[in-house]
């Protein structure tokens, strides 16, 4: 079992920046891709980033390439979201998730095994 809890997480005005953690515990993260994904109240979640075991590659989204990037400490066990020209539109809970390493596919949720509760990330206009 893993568990993953997100932080970071707040209101922030248009072009701010916010940095959301996700620490993890049960067990070492560092044998799988890691995602952040978010979701506002009526729609799907919705693929933000991945990064893979090492951090030696990861997939953005493209509404968020250029303002957003992912990282992760395995020491730590913990993944990190830096988002920066924060728009209104990123308005949503963001969820930090493991992936399961059944395929290499790693934007769909389907793909992760295991959730944070997410923080809620609200930007003002």
């Amino acid at each position: 079992q893993v568990q993953l809890v997100e932080s970071g997480g707040g209101l922030v005005q248009a072009g701010g920046s916010l940095r959301l953690s996700c620490a993890a515990s049960g067990r070492t993260i560092s044998w799988n891709a890691m995602g952040w994904f978010r979701q506002v109240p009526g729609k799907e979640r919705d693929f933000v980033v991945a990064i893979s075991r090492s951090g030696g590659r990861t997939v953005y989204a493209d509404s968020v390439k250029g303002r957003f990037t992912i990282s992760r400490d395995n020491a730590k066990n913990s993944v990190y979201l830096q988002m920066n020209s924060l728009k209104p539109e990123d308005t949503a809970v963001y969820y930090c998730a493991l992936h399961s390493g059944v395929t290499y596919n790693l934007i769909v949720p389907w793909e992760y095994e295991y959730w944070g509760q997410g923080t809620q990330v609200t930007v003002s206009s």
